[in-house]
Order: C-alpha cells, then sequence, then structure tokens
C-alpha cells in the first residue's frame, strides 16, 4: 500500500445523512414505582449496615438496573461477607416484590408505540437490550412485539462474528422488521444499514459500547436519516 489515506467519520459526516438522539423518559406504573421504592430502600439500608461490602454495590447495581425490565423471579438477593473466623458468610439484602410477568409496563408501551410509528414511516428498527442469560429481557420483549403484530428476531452470542452480517441478509428475506441485540454483538465491525431507527431499551453501564453501537446505522452508504432513541423511566 504505497498510497493510502485514513479518515474518520466526522471527516465524511458532510455526506452523511442527519444524526438525530433523543431521550424518552417514561413515569412507572404506580405498582412497579411503589415496588421499586421499596427495592431501592432495602439496597440502602443494606449499603450502610455493610459498608464497602462489594457484593452489596454489585447485587445493588444490577438489581436496580435489571428490574424495571423483570419485575418478576429474581427471588431474594444476598451479599456475602468473611466473619471472624474467616468463613463467608450470606446474608438477605432485599426481596423484590414479584409484579405479574405478562402485563406490559409503561416503558414496554412506550417501545412499542415507537415502533409502530417507526416502521408506518417505513423504517425498520434496530432494538437494543443487555440482560439476555438468566433474566433474558430480549425473549420478553420479541414475546411483547410478536403480540402487537411486529414481526423481529433475536440475535445471540452464539452467531460467529463472522456469520452475523448474513444473519441480517437472512432475516430481511424473512420480512423481519424489528432486530433484538445485545449492544455489545455489534458494537463494531459491522454496519447496521439496514434499521435506519436505534433503541436502546437497554443501555447497560460500558459507555463504550453504547457509543460504538448507537453509531451502527449512521454509516457509508447510509441514505435515510438516523434515528437514536433511549426510553427510560424518570
Amino acid at each position: 500500500m504505497d498510497t493510502c489515506a485514513f479518515v474518520f467519520l466526522e471527516d465524511i459526516s458532510d455526506a452523511l445523512p442527519p444524526y438525530e438522539e433523543s431521550v424518552i423518559q417514561v413515569a412507572m406504573d404506580a405498582p412497579m414505582a411503589a415496588a421499586y421504592e421499596e427495592l431501592e430502600s432495602d439496597m440502602r439500608e443494606a449499603l450502610k449496615g455493610h459498608r464497602g461490602n462489594r457484593s452489596v454495590l454489585s447485587i445493588m447495581l444490577n438489581a436496580l438496573l435489571l428490574y424495571p425490565d423483570h419485575p418478576y423471579g429474581l427471588g431474594k438477593l444476598y451479599g456475602f461477607e468473611t466473619d471472624e473466623s474467616g468463613r463467608r458468610q450470606r446474608f438477605l439484602i432485599a426481596e423484590p416484590r414479584e409484579l405479574p410477568e405478562q402485563f406490559a409496563y409503561a416503558k414496554e408501551r412506550r417501545l412499542v408505540e415507537e415502533i409502530k410509528q417507526e416502521l408506518a414511516e417505513g423504517r425498520r428498527c434496530q432494538v437494543f437490550a443487555v440482560y439476555t442469560q438468566k433474566r433474558d429481557v430480549t425473549a420478553r420483549l420479541e414475546r411483547i412485539l410478536r403480540e402487537e403484530g411486529i414481526s423481529c428476531a433475536i440475535m445471540r452470542s452464539n452467531i460467529d462474528t463472522s456469520k452475523r452480517e448474513a444473519w441480517y441478509e437472512r432475516r430481511l428475506k424473512e420480512g423481519v422488521q424489528v432486530f433484538i441485540v445485545h449492544p455489545k454483538l455489534v458494537e463494531s465491525g459491522l454496519d447496521l444499514l439496514v434499521a435506519p431507527t436505534i433503541l436502546f431499551y437497554e443501555s447497560g453501564y460500558a459507555w463504550h459500547t453504547l457509543r460504538q453501537a448507537r453509531r451502527r446505522s449512521w454509516q457509508i452508504g447510509k441514505r435515510q436519516p438516523v434515528r437514536v432513541k433511549l426510553p427510560c423511566y424518570q
């Protein structure tokens, strides 16, 4: 390569379509708001009673992020500490209130509303969610969208990196309108030109992943304006 030039996306941004980001704040349903406040209060008490305990910090972060999107099946939440004899002991942090699994909650209803609006404009959607394992929020979203008559598909981590672009092409041929994916699976090396609208149903707390994944549609070859929406509970 005796002659080459390396450019940043910003260097050619004048030739790219408009790019817009918006945060959509949603009020919690009353039962969830009450349950969330209880959980938050229990977490505060656990933090005060076990200062510096890393297990409490970890459980707090994950539970408070997850609960509004999966308010059932969490069970009792335990922390761990070492007693004077060096034995590892567990203690109860909180027991989140069980809310109905089949009910569509406020942020889910808003997500459906936003997706239907985008599809009506001929814009396919990419939905990002970060809980995909034991507490699978992506499967919950798939069920909710299909109940609304929306064709959707989840890309799992078992799809090899080299085959992910082909996965999108196959889903397009099948008529899929909404793609549900963990943002880490597409944060680099993959252009999502098929989906001009990106919705971060969950953003997680890895800012690098968020920053990379949100620009997957704003790439060379894109014609439609790109919209990135981040629905969140107030």
